[in-house]
């Protein structure tokens, strides 16, 4: 079946399995390989993409499904050569221990900061369901206060 949507802001075409997991889809016939294979049920959020904006992983996402919609993989999230917030506070706060999951938080963090500017901890808790092996929660939290310190003032002074 031929699927045609927009990927990272490109038109894309692809000619695949229709019930094929859009994860294997953007890695194995698109190449993209921020987007991470964990556990295959969508339970780890290692595999979390943005489909039309809302955050969805990707290993349960049959591929028909992206038929017209707008696609954003980690390798989107910045845009103009800048970093997206959630990506500069990631730096900042020296999140990543081993790495693996991490595209995942962020896509999820990206997806909770446009629908909640401003998320209290126990907001976070609720939205961020991903889970990371090496226990970098406390990090991830401080960096996803960062990463809403950081949008809002772009925010600000774009006005």
């Amino acid at each position: 079946m031929k699927i045609n949507f927009n990927l990272n802001g490109q038109p894309q075409s692809v000619e695949t399995d229709e019930n094929a997991p859009l994860l294997w889809v953007l890695r194995d016939e698109l190449n993209l390989k921020g987007t991470k294979f964990g556990c295959g049920m969508a339970a780890c959020g290692a595999c979390t993409i943005h489909v039309d904006g809302m955050q969805m992983r990707s290993c349960s996402f049959p591929s028909k499904l992206a038929e017209g919609k707008n696609i954003t993989t980690i390798e989107g999230l910045s845009a103009d050569g800048n970093l997206h917030p959630v990506q500069q506070a990631w730096m900042e706060e020296i999140v990543p221990q081993c790495g693996y999951c991490q595209p995942g938080f962020m896509m999820a963090t990206a997806a909770l900061l446009e629908e909640n500017p401003t998320p209290t901890d126990e907001d976070i808790d609720n939205a961020i369901q991903n889970v990371c092996r090496c226990g970098t929660y406390y990090r991830m939290r401080k960096a996803i206060h960062r990463a809403a310190e950081i949008k809002n003032a772009k925010t600000l002074n774009s006005l």
